[in-house]
């Protein structure tokens, strides 16, 4: 079977099957994310990322597979919970909601202003519904006014001591620059995706090391303590394709090629030459890591590695990007599917590739990497006649 017809199978007789069944709240609206193995709902909890996330992704399907109108009712219910419950009317967005839609935690988080504009970018591109419209500007607006300080009143750290600027936010609007559509005149997008790329391969990627740092000072350069020492090999392959998807759009090869050269070096350095996969967190001076859950193989990690180096196999034709797609790939497919009931996948493994958790979704896993990069290998695959 090619890899096409697999992931297409996959995508549309497993995958989005099982996000249809288990996770629409069909009393209060939105979505349920935490599914356990049994395919039973264990948490009731929503969370604005993720909501955000599955109006994105059956809104997409309708666009790029075929007009399912289901998938676009499925899509618009969603967004109109968020809409009535997802921000405190000025579009501040808020991090989670209980089941009802009473807001449980204060909007401090930047990436669900960022995913509620990723969401109201697409389905204004099918519907031109002007609430959709409106939406993501004005919580574009708000990305813009918050981008020096994301958290605002709610950040922890001390002013001026340690001051530090994260990785994420660049990364995420390569991709939300590239979804905006007509939202955007083409000149301010091509401006602001060419900032979001240039401050990521002159202040966070760091020659010396060959990896993207987390986080670095404010003039880009490293940190010396556990949080400018870094790394996330999953972030940096995953923005690489981003920025590979701007590059084709831009017409800038250059930034094509130094991506691929990017994640060429940073697989290198996260791959477990040990137990296989990738690892989740590293330290840039190969000491031990902060975070407990370091060596975890965590399933989106994995999944926007393969989109990375197919894509960079597709726009360059490189052969190490074909053996590192395929290498991964066979990992992932055997490790991080559920062989039994199908379904969505598992999303975290211990070192050795044994499933560590048996949830389908939870606080932050739904109904997203699986089906977005199913959907874009399905693509690329089909184009390279694979």
């Amino acid at each position: 079977m090619s890899y096409a017809t697999l992931y297409y199978d996959e995508l549309l007789h497993e995958v989005i099957p099982f996000w249809e069944q288990h996770s629409i709240d069909r009393q209060y609206g939105g979505y349920f994310s935490c599914i356990n193995e049994g395919h039973l709902v264990f948490d009731t909890d929503k969370f604005i990322w993720l909501q955000c996330r599955q109006v994105w992704m059956f809104a997409t399907l309708y666009d790029e597979i075929h007009a399912n109108k289901t998938w676009l009712e499925i899509a618009q219910n969603g967004a109109s919970f968020l809409l009535k419950h997802g921000h405190d009317g000025n579009y501040n967005w808020y991090f989670s909601l209980n089941r009802e839609g009473q807001p449980l935690t204060h909007p401090s988080n930047i990436f669900s202003y960022t995913f509620a504009c990723l969401s109201m970018a697409k389905l204004y591109h099918i519907t031109k519904e002007n609430r959709y419209k409106e939406a993501c500007l004005e919580s574009l607006e708000k990305i813009h006014l918050k981008e020096k300080k994301p958290k605002g009143q709610w950040d922890k750290s001390f002013t001026g001591t340690r001051p530090l600027k994260n990785f994420a936010l660049p990364m995420i609007l390569c991709n939300l620059y590239n979804e905006m559509g007509s939202l955007l005149d083409e000149e301010t997008k091509r401006e602001k995706a060419a900032r979001c790329v240039e401050e990521i391969f002159n202040d966070f990627w760091d020659p010396s090391k060959g990896v993207i740092l987390e986080n670095v000072t404010p003039d880009g350069r490293l940190s010396d303590s556990f949080e400018g020492r870094l790394l996330n090999p999953g972030h940096g392959l995953e923005a690489m394709w981003f920025i590979m998807d701007l590059g084709k759009q831009y017409n800038r090869p250059d930034w094509i090629e130094k991506s691929v050269q990017c994640a060429l070096s940073i697989i290198e350095k996260g791959w477990d030459q040990k137990h296989q996969g990738i690892f989740y967190f590293l330290d840039a001076e190969d000491h031990p890591p902060q975070q407990l859950e370091w060596d975890q193989k965590l399933w989106w990690v994995h999944l926007e590695a393969m989109i990375c180096f197919l894509k960079g196999y597709q726009l360059t034709q490189k052969q190490a990007c074909l053996e590192w797609f395929k290498k991964i790939h066979a990992y992932t497919w055997s490790r991080f599917r559920d062989p039994v009931k199908g379904g969505e996948w598992y999303g975290y493994l211990n070192r050795e590739g044994t499933v560590l958790l048996p949830l389908k979704g939870g606080k932050w896993k739904g109904c997203f990497h699986v089906p977005r990069a199913l959907l874009k290998l399905h693509q690329i695959s089909e184009q390279l006649h694979l």
